[in-house]
Formats: structure tokens, C-alpha cells, sequence
């Protein structure tokens, strides 16, 4: 069993059913099921989420979504600490990436995934200590 992060891109291609990259996205999801692999993300993905939805003032979809991440048991929610603020700072010292790729790398990095996921171009060509393996959609693991 794998602990698999999801960059927040992945959730908004699934949620939104992105008609470039839903079919990807949820083969990868239904896969992450099967395997009984557990997929994670940081509490940020769920803040990015919504946030479109709540400039549109859906609030259909802002509870669909609430609900997705807090009470389907699908996704497990990794809390900013103390621990990933220090990871954070690390990261934001050593390389140029923004204050949101920096929080979703450190929190992977504190709760010990085993692969990071993401459609950033610029996150795949990383080599973070604490992440073994980072990958896109194009990923043939599964």
C-alpha cells in the first residue's frame, strides 16, 4: 500500500471533470481504490478547490466539494504543522517555487509519501529529499 499525494490540479481536473484530463485523472483515481493505496493532500488542495466555486457563488458545489474531502473517506487531509511550516521554509530558501508549491511539497515530505503527483511541469523535474518519487499524469505505475 502507497501513500499517494495529489498536487490540487488533480482534484479540480476531477471535480470539474476537466475534458483534457478527467479520463487520466480518474483512471488514476479508481486505480489509487483498487490498489487500496491512500491517496492525500494537503488541506491547501481543498482551499484551492473551492475557491472557484465560491467566486461563482456555487454553493451546491462548495458543499459537493466539503463533503468529497471531509466525509467520503476517499481523500486523507494533511494539516499544515509546525513540522511542514519548517520543510516549507527549507524549500522556499533553496529553490524558487511559489508559497503554494512549497506548502504541498513540505506536507507530503512530513506525512512520508511515496509518490507526488502533479501536472506542474516544473515540480516533475524536482528531486525533493523526502519524496521518492515525483510524477505527472503520464505516470505508467498504475
Amino acid at each position: 500500500m502507497s501513500r499517494i499525494y495529489w498536487d490540487s490540479m488533480l482534484f479540480i481536473y476531477y471535480i470539474e471533470d476537466n475534458p483534457e484530463y478527467a479520463q487520466r485523472v480518474n483512471e488514476i483515481f479508481d486505480l489509487i481504490a483498487e490498489r487500496k493505496d491512500i491517496l492525500c493532500t494537503s488541506v491547501l488542495s481543498m482551499g484551492e478547490v473551492l475557491a472557484k466555486p465560491k467566486q461563482l457563488g456555487a454553493e451546491s458545489a462548495v458543499s459537493l466539494i466539503r463533503d468529497f474531502f471531509l466525509k467520503s473517506g476517499r481523500v486523507e487531509l494533511i494539516p499544515f504543522t509546525a513540522n511542514a511550516a519548517e520543510q516549507f521554509s527549507m524549500i522556499r530558501a533553496t529553490t524558487k517555487l511559489s508559497p503554494a508549491d512549497a506548502i504541498h511539497l513540505a506536507t507530503a515530505i512530513e506525512s512520508d509519501v511515496d509518490i507526488f503527483i502533479t501536472h506542474d511541469g516544473q515540480l516533475q523535474k524536482l528531486k525533493m529529499p523526502g519524496i521518492p518519487f515525483i510524477t505527472g499524469l503520464d505516470l505508467k505505475l498504475f
